[in-house]
């Protein structure tokens, strides 16, 4: 698939995002699949992680109040906590929060431990 017809398949997009057609992008605090399913899965650069929730809108699945702090603060956008069960749609994004380090079993970590351990964003589309 070339560039361009990349660079139009994401302009048809966000035109059906912005017509209500396209389903908002879940922020997840770890990259998980919700629901069984074919998945594709790379890392996210933060200003492409913005126009993706700027563009489709989003709702938070992100059950940790520091990793909703840390989304909000990356994001420029007001993430809370918001513990729910949820189940990614077919076509659907998501944006996760990936650290770097697994914690030991059991740690919850502040914002400060998740800066200094890092991170990076992960975006997981479910295809089918």
């Amino acid at each position: 698939m070339s560039a361009r017809h990349l660079e139009y398949e994401d302009e048809v997009l966000e035109l059906l995002a912005l017509d209500g057609g396209m389903l908002p992008v879940v922020l997840l605090n770890g990259p998980i699949c919700t629901t069984t399913g074919l998945y594709r899965i790379s890392e996210l650069e933060v200003e492409d992680a913005k126009r993706l929730v700027n563009t489709y809108g989003w709702v938070s699945a992100v059950g940790h109040e520091a990793s909703a702090q840390v989304l909000s603060h990356v994001l420029g956008i007001d993430v809370p906590m918001n513990r729910i069960q949820y189940e990614q749609q077919v076509g659907q994004k998501a944006i996760a929060l990936k650290l770097n380090l697994r914690p030991p079993e059991g740690q919850v970590l502040s914002v400060e431990e998740m800066l200094e351990i890092g991170f990076s964003l992960w975006l997981l589309q479910r295809l089918e």
